[in-house]
């Protein structure tokens, strides 16, 4: 029973993200957002959402191993769509092709994995209201960071491709169902923690392994088909800012969600194993972005070198995780 609440809370949740991220685009196309904004905020940020939700519920059943897996697993598991996609666009290599135009994102999000693992090793055990100060770090930093890719954005005249035809849904169509769909990813959301919970027990694999793998690769599945569509009609901007924009989202919602902790500093309750899992996510972001901004061909037959090594490390680290026992 605890694996069949498991599959269809996934499919659900699968479906609800996936109909956010469309009334998402729509929003943001009618109300003529900056095309960064629609690919690295907006986008991102509605195929994160289950992450948070995740996150945040995981809470109510005192498994914070499980929300950290979640989230740094949610990392590699980007990166890894990321090389995924740019070896399956034999035509069109998606990290050549968008190349330095996505750094910036890529950058930050290094930085706030790298200030997020600081912050869990160095256990800055100061608060401010009821939140810690290294939770307000990573928010502040990523408002600042945001509007420096905008400002970067309309200053270099970057623009996310979109697809010629624009959508015919109202805009007032488009707010209701992405309000709609927000309420079916809060509604499900804490079936898919506690079976996650019950498969972490019964399974003797940890709750923070499972978060790591089976739950992040399921909440990250809505990136997944949203950079498939995007690849498909071309807009390889939009793909590509949606994965490094959504390892950005995934570092915010980590310090918004110490506001929802309430036994203490959450970053302060996260066993330091877990700064293992953030270095994997940590460098397999800074591996893409080495082949977002080099312009060197580096092929092994029909097979990018950078887009290879990438998928080597993600499977690599998992083994190396299980046989760690994370979590």
């Amino acid at each position: 029973m605890t694996w069949l609440i498991f599959v269809g809370s996934s499919i659900v949740l699968v479906g609800a993200a996936i109909k956010l991220a469309q009334y998402g685009d729509v929003i943001a196309v009618r109300t003529r957002l900056g095309g960064m904004f629609i690919g690295v905020l907006l986008l991102a940020g509605a195929t994160s959402l289950p992450e948070m939700l995740t996150m945040i519920n995981s809470f109510r059943v005192e498994a914070p191993g499980l929300a950290a897996g979640n989230m740094f697993g949610s990392n590699m598991f980007n990166m890894f769509l990321l090389a995924v996609l740019d070896l399956l666009n034999q035509q069109a290599r998606i990290l050549r092709r968008v190349a330095m135009t996505h750094a910036l994102t890529a950058a930050l999000g290094s930085a706030m994995i790298g200030l997020a693992i600081f912050f869990i090793l160095g256990d800055v055990d100061l608060v401010l209201g009821w939140m810690g100060v290294d939770s307000l770090t990573l928010v502040l930093v990523y408002v600042a960071g945001i509007r420096l890719i905008q400002s970067n954005g309309q200053a270099s005249s970057t623009t996310v491709e979109l697809p010629q035809a624009g959508p015919a849904m109202p805009l007032w169509r488009a707010g209701l169902g992405f309000l709609a769909a927000t309420a079916v990813l809060v509604f499900i959301t804490p079936y898919l923690v506690r079976s996650s919970n019950q498969i972490a027990e019964i399974t003797g694999l940890g709750a923070g392994f499972i978060g790591t793998t089976l739950l992040a690769v399921v909440t990250s599945l809505p990136e997944a088909v949203a950079v498939v569509a995007a690849s498909r009609m071309g807009a390889y901007d939009m793909a590509v800012g949606n994965l490094f924009g959504s390892n950005v989202f995934n570092m915010f919602a980590l310090g918004v969600a110490d506001a929802f902790y309430t036994p203490g500093r959450f970053l302060g309750a996260i066993d330091p194993v877990f700064a293992l899992v953030a270095l994997l996510g940590l460098l397999l972001t800074n591996l893409a972005l080495i082949g977002n901004i080099a312009r060197v061909e580096r092929r092994l037959g029909f097979v990018e070198a950078d887009a290879l090594l990438i998928l080597l490390v993600y499977i690599g680290g998992m083994f190396f995780l299980y046989m760690k026992g994370i979590g």
